[in-house]
């Protein structure tokens, strides 16, 4: 073997599942859509910024659910809000995943006590996958998070194993 075919891999073969080709597929181009509701939705739109580049990791904001298969729930969720959130989250097409973005939508941060038209929490709501904690988290925590959703779909099962008669 030449120098070059060692360098480009030519020549090579990959074995592999299907589950993990479809996996890493899956995690390697995340189309989050953005629910920003309070001051998190500016350290997420900032993430979405040139100077964090969500595009190296295969992130690709998209502006509607029939797009998304991330939904990320940043801010403070009221009552009023929280049927718009589960109808979004229904309008997303399988598999789709929910990021927790900061305390308010984590639990309903410092209004969890007093504030009666607070949800105690997005995942009253929907089921939420990765919680970023933070008042609001900074821009890397929300990277760390979405590296964490690829994490966890790496480890999802696809198919389920054929059983065998006899």
């Amino acid at each position: 073997m030449s120098q070059l075919d060692i360098k480009t891999g030519e020549g090579s073969i990959i074995l592999t599942t299907v589950d993990d080709l479809l996996n890493w597929a899956k995690s390697q181009s995340l189309w989050p859509m953005g629910f920003g509701l309070a001051c998190c939705a500016i350290e997420m739109m900032a993430t979405n910024a040139s100077n964090y580049d969500l595009d190296r990791i295969g992130v690709f904001p998209r502006p509607s659910p029939r797009q998304s298969d991330v939904i990320i729930i940043s801010g403070t969720v009221t009552f009023k809000m929280a049927e718009r959130i589960k109808r979004l989250y229904e309008q997303m097409p399988e598999p789709r995943y929910v990021i927790s973005m900061g305390s308010c939508s984590n639990c309903g941060g410092p209004y969890w006590e007093h504030g009666y038209h607070v949800v105690k929490g997005v995942d009253r709501i929907i089921p939420v996958d990765v919680y970023i904690p933070g008042c609001p988290p900074r821009p890397e925590a929300l990277i760390g998070g979405i590296v964490m959703l690829q994490e966890k779909i790496m480890k999802e099962k696809n198919f389920e194993g054929e059983r065998k008669e006899g």
